[in-house]
């Protein structure tokens, strides 16, 4: 069995975690911490658990922990990872739901999230987890940086299309819808229920600091800078994010070749499913690890529309997290993964 610990449990993250790794046949939960619910019990702070797990919350004791364990989930605001993992790596291998390894250049880091990076000796041996298109970096490595939701939808709809040659690399625009779980489980004025409901609004527009992450993997992908607009949206849901990214036909193609490569790309992927015939929509992948990418041509227009849904908290957070763990420990990448969302 694998010991796991996770460093913020209480946050959706941690929680969603737990879900997921409570039922998994190869690993044993040995720490779950929550600095400000310690001593509480996990299945009063998350009641779906109830019956799952008898863990009570402690104080992370970050050195303590990576001996006890074989992996560790940090599920933290960013810039909290960064303090703890140099006291994780020599014991055991991490994998960080925030920010903060997500970067291989300190300076983007520190100039999107105003901030020195405080372990930046570390940032060379760590992978991007996302998994589908660094699967062996990820085998290999001692760090993983879970990427952001809205980068893993994004870039799943899109890396096959730009890889392919048949669309322009200039002029990428990505518009993102998400639910509200993805501004965590902290209070806000923004979030609370009477702000959102029945509204809709864009926000962080022309500086959200997933817009970095996004440029990073294409241009790695593609060998050049890559300038990308994004912008996202908050919708009044609780889960899911759906992207719709609008890129220019370069010569011809059509929407049956377009998909062809898109599936050809995903052949074999067990997470990602591509769509001919329908479009992608947030509650297909609720409460699943499954991203539904699908893709049209507008001739008039001479557009190449990329879309992908997936649920921010599992396919764009702790879902990808334990698919990453999965290839890490060499199991079966689906294990404990491989079930349908929840409909309607």
């Amino acid at each position: 069995m694998i010991k796991v610990s996770i460093i913020g449990a209480s946050g959706y993250g941690g929680g969603e975690l737990a879900r997921l790794l409570v039922g998994h046949p190869e690993v044993e939960i040995v720490h779950l911490t929550a600095e400000s619910k310690a001593g509480e019990a996990m299945a009063d702070l998350y009641p779906n658990l109830r019956g799952f797990t008898s863990s009570i919350t402690e104080a992370a004791d970050a050195a303590q922990i990576a001996k006890d364990s074989d992996m560790v989930f940090l599920a933290l605001p960013t810039g909290k990872a960064m303090q703890l993992a140099p006291a994780i790596v020599p014991h055991a291998r991490l994998i960080d739901l925030g920010a903060d390894f997500r970067f291989k250049d300190p300076q983007v880091y520190e100039q999107w999230y105003k901030s020195p990076h405080a372990s930046p000796e570390l940032l060379a041996d760590a992978a991007y987890g996302l998994t589908e298109f660094k699967r062996g970096e990820v085998r290999r490595a001692q760090i993983v940086g879970n990427p952001g939701c809205y980068p893993t939808a994004a870039l799943l709809a899109t890396l096959p299309l730009l890889q392919s040659g048949k669309v322009r690399t200039n002029g990428v625009i990505v518009d993102a819808k998400s639910g509200v779980s993805g501004a965590g489980r902290g209070l806000s004025m923004g979030t609370h229920f009477s702000e959102v409901n029945e509204n809709v609004k864009p926000y962080n527009v022309a500086g959200h600091r997933h817009t970095p992450e996004i440029e990073q993997e294409m241009s790695a992908l593609l060998g050049r800078e890559m300038p990308v607009t994004f912008t996202p949206h908050l919708v009044p849901m609780t889960r899911g994010i759906l992207v719709t990214a609008y890129l220019s036909v370069a010569g011809s193609v059509t929407t049956e070749e377009a998909t062809s490569i898109l599936s050809e790309a995903y052949t074999g992927e067990p997470f990602v499913r591509v769509l001919a015939d329908v479009l992608p929509q947030t509650k297909a992948t609720s409460g699943s690890n499954f991203c539904d990418v699908a893709v049209r041509v507008d001739a008039h227009s001479g557009s190449l529309i990329a879309m992908a849904a997936l649920d921010n908290l599992v396919k764009g957070a702790s879902g990808q997290a334990v698919q990453n763990m999965n290839v890490m420990m060499g199991l079966p990448e689906d294990l404990g993964l491989w079930t349908p969302g929840l409909y309607p």
